[in-house]
């Protein structure tokens, strides 16, 4: 029992870390710029559909802005 209770106390705390911790604001960012080129002008934590999304907004050559939004947890692009 003595074993047990430690690593019961290690898969709570696992349990508790954000979803955010998979791909972080820099990496949204790079993957963001490979589908609209562009200056990256901010990066934002936001949900879509319950889910945790990084919202980055690039300012293409010609002048306008993308919203490209990337899942937090797989880094898919999912517009």
């Amino acid at each position: 029992m003595n074993l047990l209770e430690p690593l019961l106390c290690a898969l709570l705390v696992a349990s508790a870390l954000p979803v955010w911790a998979d791909v972080g604001r820099d990496e949204a960012a790079a993957l963001a710029q490979r589908v609209a080129s562009g200056r990256v002008l901010a990066v934002e934590r936001a949900e879509v559909d319950h889910r945790p999304v990084w919202r980055v907004k690039i300012l293409s050559a010609r002048g306008e802005v993308r919203i490209v939004l990337v899942d937090a947890a797989s880094g898919r692009v999912l517009r």
